[in-house]
């Protein structure tokens, strides 16, 4: 296939591919910006096509450029604890700012964790102030196991009395 057949070939793939990138993304500007890394990539791997579906070959691109580019912004947003467990937190980008609802939704987060019996409530707020699970079973002299367990079962708790709050 020469240079300009398979340009023209990209060319008449545009609105497909722009809708395909559209449907991944949700987003007209980066539906945009994954197009044209899409029409970059494939202009320049076009000596690794293979003539079969061309049509496939174009999607098979955008496809895993849009994995590739979610994955790398997953991991930017991702810290690793570097301790023994190495454990992962997702942290959300945080504005600066308190909306209303955010600090109502935490004064009635914390007033739920307040009502909750001592053995659940303590283990989870040490959880919350940066304990691992080895130190709160350590400073509440517990198995690491009836540690976690009675983590789970306190946010299985409040997620039970915020039902209704979350709706």
């Amino acid at each position: 296939m020469t240079t300009l057949e398979f340009q023209h070939k990209l060319l008449t793939l545009e609105s497909s591919l722009e809708r395909f990138a559209y449907s991944l993304t949700s987003n007209k500007d980066d539906a945009k910006d994954l197009l044209q890394e899409t029409f970059l990539r494939a202009l320049t791997y076009r000596d690794k096509f293979v003539h079969y579906d061309f049509k496939a070959w174009t999607f098979a691109i955008m496809r895993n450029t849009f994995i590739n580019n979610y994955r790398r912004n997953v991991c930017k947003n991702k810290l690793l604890d570097q301790t023994k467990e190495s454990y992962s937190m997702d942290y959300p980008k945080a504005s600066g700012y308190d909306d209303p609802d955010s600090s109502y939704s935490t004064k009635e987060l914390n007033l739920n964790i307040d009502q909750l019996e001592d053995e659940f409530r303590v283990p989870l707020k040490m959880l919350h102030e940066g304990y691992k699970y080895k130190e709160i079973a350590e400073e509440l002299d517990l198995n690491i196991g009836t540690v976690k367990s009675r983590i789970f079962f306190s946010r299985k708790k409040l997620m039970e009395r915020l039902k209704d709050y979350a709706a």
